[in-house]
């Protein structure tokens, strides 16, 4: 799946992920800020990252502030970016549920 344009999904509020995903030449890059990074911060990504090759995505930069969700709002975060972003909000990507 291409990245077309920038996209945001989710918010800062606590028990939530806000996640920017946006074109890159190649591969996946992940800019996580989060309070417990230091604990968490490979999970996190694991799951986004996960998420992203699912759905065919090879190249996109992704920023995301992580203020403590757990991995399904993660995922969810993660594909509703997606779509958002490769503007196929009208399809959406059930089996990568």
């Amino acid at each position: 799946m291409e990245i077309k344009k920038t996209a945001i999904a989710g918010t800062l509020e606590s028990s939530d992920i806000q996640l920017m995903i946006s074109q890159a030449d190649s591969g996946i890059t992940i800019d996580l800020q989060s309070d417990v990074k230091k604990v968490f911060g490979d999970q996190i990504e694991a799951v986004i990252t996960t998420t992203l090759n699912n759905m065919g995505v090879t190249a996109a930069k992704v920023k995301a502030v992580d203020k403590g969700a757990l991995d399904c709002v993660i995922k969810a975060r993660t594909i509703a970016a997606v779509q958002r972003a490769a503007e196929t909000t009208d399809k959406p990507a059930w089996e990568v549920l």
